[in-house]
């Protein structure tokens, strides 16, 4: 028998499910609201954790309370079909947790903008280039880097970091900043509650790659935007910086959440700080990874800095990890390493071959000059930028195939010989029919490698007692030889015979002639070095002055013939190799 009509048929029971639906159709009404029109309200909270729609909250909260309740369990078909619709519902309501989620604000980065927009603005230091170009030089010179008044070469920069980003990478630094918005913190307790309550924790975990994290992504976008415009070396030098910055702000950012009371998120707490580090550290290995094809030799400097960050930071930033996400990043770490590696073996090739094989600079008239030519400079430069990176570079060298050199020690003696030959016989031959300028100008070249190699940090460890004594050998012959080829012909003119050339006074007239063409042409030519300028001066003072006081003594009778006093030439002598006022650097 049917039940009597205008009597409901489970009695109390239906009218419990009518208000349950009615119930569950006013918080569907709020969420749905929100899904079809996701950009129209600004969610339950801010940025700032400041509520904004406590009314979507309640529905919410209205939601997840239906579902503790469980009202549709009987077996009639509208109730199967409520019950679709709460979980539905729950399913909407979770995923208005994760977006308010991936909307608060945890990490305050507000101390941090000043050290941002410095690094996003200004240049990171001098050029690092191994061959600079000449307008590079000239930059470099007027922004910061020392020059050495005696040979006008540019020294070895100070650190390139300024000073508000420099202090970023001291460890003690980070625990004064508070880099935890307290009020974020709150926001992740109430999601929590919720998620935990909606039975969708997996949903929350898997949003936590793509949290917003205004600290750590703050120093990622001058990478992702402002980087966009720049050249190879300004990203790569702001991405060391941006590796080692997010490598401390890490350590930082785990200590200060620990030390936080995050409340019903303190079980996701672990996970939450873990994909955020992965998916930045990721991001960073990306960035990486893009310039590992890099063989431009030029590029060689920026590159062991990069790979040197990348080393330095690997060992603190694996120890976040464990399991497979720290066998993801290590792995991916060691993959990039080892491209890198391989790429500057070819450019540590490439540079032994610029410098053995190439002029960089054509030969021209002004080589009678003698100066230090700048294939010399840019060598030694390169050495000095090398030797900071010997014990990566010795690492990497290594590395190589049995044909290849095993070491750094071995590729600056390589490349410094390289050089010498390059001058001496392709440089060099500018000067064969100018005397002794070919001996002055090798003189120059050879004294200006060995103070480069004395004053340079590490330099002389790589090369060795032997290799420096034998280059001072070689420079005490080109001094002499100097000194024979431009000035043996002058003193000759006193030691020939006075019969058949006439008369002493004609002698010494013609000696005084040729004395002062050569004392009017050397003292033009330019030896930059304040030491070797005086060893020359020396040697031929030497050779002059003794020859002509032995004529004068000879010759008694010359009297008011005799325009010079000893005196007067070695005086005369020491104002040579002052160079002219023109540039004479250039062959």
């Amino acid at each position: 028998m049917g039940a009597a009509v205008g009597k409901p048929a489970f009695g109390p029971a239906v009218a419990q499910k009518t208000q349950a639906e009615e119930r569950l159709a006013l918080a569907e009404h709020a969420l749905l609201q929100w899904t079809r029109s996701p950009g129209a309200d600004s969610g339950i909270w801010d940025a700032d954790a400041s509520y904004t729609n406590r009314g979507l909250l309640a529905a919410v909260d209205e939601v997840l309370l239906l579902a503790a309740e469980d009202p549709f369990q009987l077996p009639a078909a509208a109730a199967g079909s409520a019950r679709r619709r709460l979980d539905s519902a729950v399913g909407a309501a979770a995923s208005r947790m994760v977006e308010e989620f991936l909307r608060v604000r945890v990490w305050n980065a507000s101390r941090l903008r000043g050290a941002v927009d410095r690094l996003s603005r200004d240049s990171t230091g001098l050029s690092l280039l191994v061959f600079p170009n000449a307008c590079e030089r000239a930059s470099s010179a007027g922004s910061g880097g020392e020059v050495d008044a005696s040979d006008g070469s540019r020294s070895r920069a100070s650190s390139s970091v300024p000073d508000d980003m420099a202090v970023l990478l001291e460890a003690d630094v980070w625990d004064g900043l508070d880099l935890i918005c307290p009020a974020g913190l709150s926001v992740l307790h109430e999601i929590a509650l919720r998620i935990v309550r909606a039975g969708c924790t997996d949903e929350l975990v898997r949003a936590f790659a793509n949290a917003p994290c205004d600290v750590l992504d703050s120093f990622l976008s001058i990478l992702r935007v402002e980087c966009s415009q720049r050249t190879t070396e300004a990203v790569i030098k702001r991405w060391t910086m941006v590796t080692k910055i997010i490598g401390k702000a890490i350590v930082a950012m785990r200590r200060q959440l620990y030390a936080q009371n995050p409340g019903a998120f303190d079980g996701f707490r672990d996970e939450y700080l873990l994909a955020i580090a992965e998916n930045r550290i990721l991001i960073l290995l990306d960035f990486a990874n893009g310039f590992t094809g890099i063989t431009s030799h030029e590029k060689l400097v920026y590159m062991l800095v990069m790979y040197e960050a990348l080393t330095d930071a690997a060992p603190s930033l694996l120890l976040l990890f464990s399991g497979a996400r720290k066998e993801l990043v290590s792995e991916r770490t060691q993959g990039i390493l080892t491209k890198l590696a391989g790429a500057m073996r070819l450019m540590v090739s490439g540079v032994m071959a610029k410098i053995q094989g190439e002029c960089l600079f054509p030969h021209t008239p002004s080589a009678a000059a003698g100066g230090v030519h700048p294939l010399a400079r840019d060598a030694m430069t390169c050495v000095e930028l090398l030797a900071r990176h010997r014990t990566t570079l010795d690492l990497i060298l290594a590395g190589a195939g049995a044909n290849d050199r095993g070491s750094l020690a071995g590729v600056v003696s390589d490349l410094i010989a390289g050089l010498e030959r390059n001058l001496q016989g392709r440089l060099a031959v500018a000067c064969a029919d100018a005397g002794g300028s070919r001996h002055l100008f090798l003189a120059n070249n050879i004294s200006f490698v060995l103070s480069r190699v004395a004053d340079a940090d590490g330099v002389a460890s790589l090369l060795g007692d032997a290799w420096v004594v034998r280059r001072r050998s070689r420079l005490k012959q080109h001094v002499a030889s100097y000194a024979a080829s431009s000035w043996g012909p002058v003193v000759a003119l006193l030691d020939t015979p006075v019969c058949g050339r006439g008369k002493p006074a004609k002698i010494l007239a013609e000696f005084n002639a040729a004395f002062t063409r050569s004392r009017d042409s050397e003292v033009c030519r330019e030896v930059p070095d304040p030491v070797l300028r005086a060893v020359l001066r020396h040697a031929v003072s030497e050779m002059v002055v003794p020859a002509y006081c032995a004529f004068l003594q000879k010759q008694p009778k010359l009297g008011k013939s005799v325009g010079y006093t000893a005196d007067d030439l070695a005086e005369s002598l020491s104002e040579l190799f002052e160079g002219e006022t023109t540039d004479v650097r250039k062959i």
